[in-house]
């Protein structure tokens, strides 16, 4: 836990990538610790569970606006994936909107038709238009 006026200090991911190689080749981390300077040895820990679980990615600083991201590939995918579900998303909406306009417009015209129909003396049962003898035209 912080302590009140501590300073941290910030590592590079060059010395975060060597100290991951250097444990992964078997060093302790007192002893990777003391080889790069670090001060904090539970980073260790945290950089090492980060590189299992990302890779070299986990190891890097996210926080902030990046002028250049460095691991442009997983950027340039991400954004893929991102403008691929945006895309189905977008069929989908469309989709239902047209489903819907038809589904309305449809049930208007038969809506008219019924009318038109009914003042021609026609009967629509069981939807086929067929003369009435009740409404027969003299």
């Amino acid at each position: 836990m912080a302590r009140k006026g501590q300073k941290f200090v910030a590592y590079s991911f060059e010395t975060k990538k060597k100290a991951v190689e250097m444990r992964l080749q078997g060093m302790t981390k007192q002893k990777v610790a003391e080889v790069l300077g670090i001060v904090d040895i539970d980073r260790l820990k945290v950089w090492m569970r980060r590189y299992k679980q990302m890779g070299d990615y986990g190891l890097m600083d996210h926080r902030g606006k990046r002028k250049q991201y460095i691991d442009e590939d997983r950027y340039v995918k991400r954004l893929e994936l991102e403008n691929a579900v945006l895309k189905k998303w977008l069929a989908i909406t469309k989709a239902e909107v047209y489903q819907r306009s038809i589904g309305l417009s449809m049930s208007s015209v038969k809506i008219l038709a019924r009318h038109r129909a009914m003042q021609r003396g026609w009967c629509l049962p069981k939807r086929i238009l067929r003369p009435c003898k009740a409404h027969e035209r003299r």
